[in-house]
């Protein structure tokens, strides 16, 4: 908490001074965000029925700027408070005092070609962030070490390239977590991430197009066992940019291949993969002063099911948010094992309030497997395979702007046939979380 404290002090001294040091390179931001949340039926295994929790995170970016070269450095703390031993708490919530990001990055050209190299440690947000992201709903984030490549070349074509160690946030063992203790996040080559896309603005008339591969290798490290995944990814992304008065769409699909272990035992047998993912959506962006977008989604995430091959799509370090649903005390609904297809509304009545809904139906993609998340499983394949209906908002107003966010995020989760009868399934009736945020930027 003394921490805490101190972080939330320098960052107002570092906004106080930010304007001035400006003008020498150097610029300074700090963010911190409160958050409120509760949920009752709880919909993963394990758990509290009914939990509350306080989280905040705390993030102090430093940036000088020198002609082409930039140099970055960026603290975060997050922390909770009001935890049982129910409570659902990982690294999802807790990662205290972490230099996230520490790196250099030089931007030149060639010709009318940009090319920016970093190096360091750093976030990430690649294309669609389906599979590389730093996710921003969670408390904490994703961060990568290792080499950045990125190019802006004429007529809309650009490309990124990693060669990364992701970094394992630390600790990770139950009671270190809940005490808040201080540890250097681990990188290493036990696990290793490369990879990159490709993408052509407006290659079709309005339409742009992205193609993608991702390669992550895992291995046992002394003390840590893991699936040793080796993992292929490939990926094809077409879209429309919405715009008033216009239709727009998306579909990105995801092929994955490799071998994982059974388990995480030693001995374990290995598994060639075979899975996919797909996303598409179809919208239109009224002319109206609201901006108003309607639109329809479909996902499907496969699972795993008998006859040798592991079948269970693996989203390595997307975000789930933007797609799915919140992460926090709710977290049930990810990018595994899930069909899923509804309704999104999204408008914005002024500059300082938004609000987006939606309604989700959701299915199991393979009956036999645990839904999304939620380690809810029916090996018999006899509660059927649909999991229910998702109703997911959120509002957010800058009460000052550029300073002061307040935002609400709810979702219920009205059970189906499988959430209900599952031999593992909580008990309780409809699932709720709510959420208040409140973020404050200096």
């Amino acid at each position: 908490m003394l921490r805490a404290i101190s972080l939330a002090c320098l960052s107002v001294c570092a906004a106080q001074s930010a304007t001035a040091q400006q003008r020498e390179g150097l610029d300074l931001s700090a963010t911190m965000r409160l958050r409120y949340e509760a949920i009752d039926n709880q919909l993963r295994v394990g758990f509290d029925p009914s939990d509350t929790l306080v989280n905040l995170r705390t993030t102090l970016l430093a940036s000088y700027r020198e002609g082409p070269l930039t140099l970055t450095a960026e603290l975060w703390d997050s922390r909770v408070w009001g935890d049982d031993p129910g409570t659902p708490v990982s690294t999802g919530e807790v990662n205290t005092f972490e230099l996230v990001q520490v790196h250099a990055a030089w931007r030149t050209g060639i010709g009318k070609t940009r090319v920016t190299l970093q190096g360091g440690r750093f976030t990430l947000n690649i294309g669609s962030r389906r599979l590389v992201a730093a996710d921003d709903y969670r408390n904490t984030t994703n961060g990568y070490t290792g080499l950045r490549a990125e190019i802006a070349a004429p007529g809309g074509v650009s490309a990124t390239a990693v060669y990364v160690l992701p970094q394992q946030r630390r600790p990770d063992d139950n009671a270190a977590l809940r005490r808040g203790r201080v540890e250097w996040d681990h990188e290493g080559f036990d696990q290793v991430l490369w990879g990159g896309t490709l993408a052509k603005a407006k290659a079709i008339g309005p339409v742009s197009v992205e193609a993608s591969f991702f390669h992550l290798g895992e291995r046992d490290t002394p003390g840590r066992s893991t699936r040793d995944r080796s993992l292929n990814t490939w990926g094809g992304r077409v879209m429309r940019d919405p715009a008033a008065g216009k239709a727009d769409f998306e579909v990105e699909a995801f092929h994955q291949s490799g071998t994982v272990s059974a388990s995480a035992a030693a001995n374990a047998a290995r598994l060639p993969v075979s899975a996919s993912f797909v996303h598409a959506d179809l919208g239109y962006t009224l002319t109206d002063s609201w901006k108003t977008r309607l639109s329809l989604e479909y996902d499907r995430a496969s699972g795993d099911r008998a006859g040798g091959r592991y079948g269970r799509f693996d989203t390595l370090f997307g975000m789930r948010r933007a797609d799915l649903a919140p992460a926090g005390l709710y977290n049930a609904v990810g990018r595994a094992n899930i069909v899923s297809f509804g309704p999104r509304i999204e408008t914005a009545p002024s500059k300082r309030v938004d609000l987006t809904a939606t309604w989700h139906a959701m299915w199991l993609a393979e009956r036999t497997d645990s839904f999304s998340t939620t380690g809810i499983r029916d090996a018999s394949g006899r509660a059927g395979s649909f999991a229910g209906n998702q109703f997911d908002a959120r509002l957010r107003w800058w009460v000052r702007p550029e300073r002061l966010r307040f935002e609400w995020t709810g979702v219920v989760l009205a059970k189906g046939r499988f959430l209900r009868d599952a031999p593992n399934a909580p008990r309780g009736g409809t699932t709720v979380y709510n959420s208040l945020n409140l973020t404050a930027s200096f």
